[in-house]
């Protein structure tokens, strides 16, 4: 996904959902703080979207805008419509979000999550692909290791999970400063 196809997925959820503002949590969060963001982290074709403010509206976003909608058939991406409780984030996130508002979502407002919540969600599932998307993150600096500890410190997880997750971020930052 490029910046540009994020825009657009803001202005269409927007639309769809009659909401001026929607929460982009997925992984193309990262280019809400990074427009440009490394390739490897833009292979996805899906942005998970929440509309901000009528957020008994999000089914509307699948709907209209879902993997093999009409949109997906058009434009070559969609937006998964997905409530926010769906994702485990660190806490007091909403105030760290990245604001979107440019000339291409047409006066509507993106608010991605910042790269740091970002990560430690991702790390919360725990799959293959996203310790990969992570470790990405921080090759590339967009996500510093000692602010990403101290975030996954702060998600309502297990401790035997924070463990796990504290271990990999450990090991990671080492491997990748040899």
């Amino acid at each position: 996904m490029t910046f540009e196809q994020l825009e657009h997925a803001i202005r269409a959820a927007c639309g769809v959902t009659d909401d001026s503002e929607v929460i982009v949590f997925g992984s193309q969060a990262i280019l809400g703080g990074h427009p440009a963001a490394h390739r490897d982290l833009r292979q996805s074709i899906e942005a998970d979207i929440a509309p901000k403010n009528k957020p008994n509206r999000v089914d509307d976003i699948d709907g209209a805008l879902g993997e093999l909608s009409m949109f997906h058939s058009t434009h070559g991406f969609y937006v998964h419509g997905v409530s926010i409780e769906a994702a485990t984030l660190p806490e007091h996130w909403q105030q760290r979000m990245v604001k979107v508002s440019t000339p291409g979502t047409n006066g509507k407002i993106g608010w991605c999550i910042e790269g740091h919540d970002l990560a430690a969600s991702k790390l919360v599932a725990f799959r293959d692909k996203d310790r990969e998307f992570v470790r990405v993150l921080l090759r590339e600096g967009y996500v510093k290791p000692a602010e990403l500890i101290a975030r996954v410190r702060t998600l309502t997880v297990d401790d035997k999970l924070r463990e796990r997750i504290l271990r990999w971020i450990d090991i990671t930052a080492r491997e990748l400063r040899e």
